[in-house]
């Protein structure tokens, strides 16, 4: 059984903090077309009074492009297999392995079949201290406690 939560809440303050900036950059870049699609809306309605029925369309469908780009954006940064998860994806998986690993080695040092993630919240009970080896891990990533 173990509990390394602190190692990778530091770690993972690191990754939040890389993928925030990220984020925010993504997010300023999806908000400013989505203002140009404002100020096109807006621009439409003031005019609108002055336009030929093919000048209408015309900026119908420039609004409606300019939405669409900023709706194709916002799924490309933050949809479900989007840039953020990537990123998320590539800067969590060294770090999860590395856990894993360490895990790994003890349990083959002392010859254990199963390892139980204390964190995890799994319906653990109770779980000793004696075969609590987050310690050990953390000692392994570099650690003390």
């Amino acid at each position: 059984m173990f509990n390394v939560c602190g190692y990778i809440v530091a770690t993972r303050s690191e990754v939040c903090t890389r993928r925030h900036g990220l984020y925010q950059k993504w997010q300023a870049e999806v908000e400013a077309i989505q203002i140009e699609a404002q100020t096109l809306y807006k621009n439409y309605q003031n005019e609108v009074v002055f336009l030929s029925q093919e000048q209408k369309k015309a900026k119908q469908d420039a609004i409606v492009a300019k939405e669409k780009e900023a709706a194709d954006l916002k799924k490309k940064y933050f949809g479900p297999e989007g840039e953020l998860f990537k990123k998320r994806t590539a800067l969590m998986t060294p770090i999860q392995e590395e856990v894993y690993n360490a895990v790994k080695d003890i349990a083959e040092l002392r010859g254990y079949q199963l390892i139980l993630d204390r964190a995890s919240d799994t319906g653990i009970i109770f779980g000793s201290p004696k075969v609590d080896i987050s310690n050990e891990v953390l000692a392994k990533l570099g650690y003390s406690n």
